[in-house]
């Protein structure tokens, strides 16, 4: 399943790319895309574990960037 997420506060190119890498390793990911431009997440991930893989990737970008948000309603 494909998902597009928007995300607040994220503050470099270089930041978003260590998020794209760290999410890329989680179990259950095909594919993800994060645009420093637009502010969006774009996930590809197992329909049925979609909110597990979501909260991790949301403790993955924390830990990154602490202020880095990302929208998940």
């Amino acid at each position: 399943m494909k998902k597009t997420y928007k995300m607040r506060d994220l503050d470099c190119a270089n930041c978003a790319a260590k998020m794209e890498d760290a999410i890329r390793k989680l179990d259950g990911v095909q594919d993800v895309s994060i645009s420093f431009m637009t502010q969006k997440l774009t996930i590809e991930a197992e329909e049925n574990r979609l909110e597990e893989i979501m909260r991790q990737a949301v403790k993955v970008c924390k830990k990154v960037e602490p202020d880095c948000e990302i929208v998940l309603k």
